[in-house]
């Protein structure tokens, strides 16, 4: 059974950082698009970030709004995702999720394309 399980939400100060982690179990990574959303209260979900395999590296996009300050990698062996967020601002508060799918091309930010969801962590940015 394909499962995602995030951690590593929580409280912090404007302008802190949190390491966000997404583990998968029953499929390793290798061959995976991997994203990360998140949504806010009275919002869409918002793609955030993505990964995706491509000719032996890893490529990485990011949304205008976390560009620079958010950073996607993956730990293929530990078959672990990690999402560090810099310099945060209450804006950033939402329940991220992370998301998979089988590689079939360049990774996007739109959740409809990925099929394997994980149940959400907090993050919170308040003073």
């Amino acid at each position: 059974q394909l499962q995602l399980v995030e951690s590593g939400g929580g409280l912090v100060q404007p302008g802190g950082s949190l390491r966000l982690s997404c583990a998968a179990s029953g499929f390793t990574l290798i061959g995976y698009n991997i994203a990360w959303f998140r949504q806010a209260p009275g919002t869409e979900q918002e793609g955030v970030s993505a990964s995706s395999p491509y000719s032996g590296r890893t490529a990485t996009y990011y949304s205008d709004s976390v560009k620079d300050r958010f950073t996607i990698s993956r730990d293929n062996a530990k078959s672990t995702v990690y999402l560090q967020m810099n310099s945060l601002k209450p804006e950033d508060t939402a329940v991220y999720y992370c998301a998979a799918s089988r590689y079939n091309g360049r990774a996007t930010l739109s959740p409809s394309t990925y099929d394997y969801w994980g149940q959400g962590t907090q993050v919170t940015v308040s003073s």
